[in-house]
């Protein structure tokens, strides 16, 4: 069977240490579309290393290297046309330096799902600095399709209702049509994102947006427009990949101020507002 739950889960923590630059974290946000325009301080604090500003999802590419590939992992055999992100959380615990080294990251596969169709294995990942300070924990869930009916636990189910009146904040974030090609140059190297080829084979009429991509995209259009340019308000950051998107449309976040929380969705516009994000939280400091 491809995918063997209890020898995934059994399996030891992958733990290493890993180290970025700040030019690591500049590729990053670049990859996010950060730097338009290009001399304003406004974006300069997330391209110029001088006083450089880390948004918490670069916790997403910063340990890719200590959790390994998915089909590298005990107990997973998997077709990576059949993968899709299907969820993602971060909780932070202190805000991220622009540079590191000897931050000792942990990895390891917490639970795989039975949804029938597909499988979801759910990856739990967190790091700390050289001296114990914890920075962050991530949880993945990764959707795999055709690879369900084993009989394990479906899982639990979670959804968010936005309110129904207008939202508070809507802001609209252009992207490029060479925005997938950038972002994975910080270390997801999927084809599904830059080979035509690969993307018709998995059932799409070209390359698609990393879901990391539009999970950064978002929670920058919200620190910059609703938190005051502040990355150290971020406290925990959730959300559900819902659809899919295509580099060069344009992404629409609507933000709902709900009970001391940031209730958010994103859509693609040029498609009717399909929506790319749901479920979606940030929970934040005052």
């Amino acid at each position: 069977m491809p995918i063997d739950a209890a020898k995934a889960t059994g399996a030891e923590p992958r733990t290493g240490e890993i180290a970025w630059s700040n030019k690591d974290v500049i590729l990053y946000h670049l990859g996010l579309g950060a730097g338009t325009p290009a001399t304003g301080a406004d974006e300069l604090r997330y391209t110029y290393e001088k006083n450089l500003h880390v948004l918490p999802t670069f916790a997403t590419v910063a340990g890719t290297k200590v959790g390994g590939s998915l089909s590298s992992l005990p107990g997973i055999d998997i077709n990576l046309r059949a993968v899709l992100h299907g969820g993602q959380e971060i909780v932070v615990h202190n805000p991220l330096p622009a540079k590191a080294k000897g931050v000792k990251a942990t990895s390891r596969v917490a639970d795989v799902f039975d949804k029938g169709k597909a499988a979801v294995i759910v990856l739990e990942s967190s790091a700390e600095l050289e001296d114990g300070t914890k920075l962050y924990d991530s949880r993945a869930e990764i959707f795999v399709r055709g690879e369900g009916g084993f009989g394990g636990e479906r899982g639990p189910a979670t959804k968010i209702d936005v309110p129904e009146r207008p939202a508070d904040h809507t802001i609209d974030v252009a992207t490029g049509a060479d925005q997938a090609l950038l972002y994975r140059l910080s270390g997801d190297w999927n084809p599904l994102h830059a080979d035509p080829d690969f993307a018709k084979a998995a059932g799409f009429d070209t390359p698609i947006l990393h879901g990391l991509c539009s999970y950064g995209l978002t929670l920058k259009a919200v620190v910059d427009n609703v938190l005051g340019g502040d990355v150290s308000r971020v406290k925990r950051y959730r959300t559900k990949f819902a659809g899919i998107f295509f580099p060069g449309e344009t992404m629409r976040v609507r933000v709902w101020e709900e009970d001391g929380k940031l209730l958010i969705n994103t859509c693609a516009v040029e498609r009717d507002e399909a929506i790319v994000l749901s479920d979606t939280v940030v929970e934040y400091s005052a």
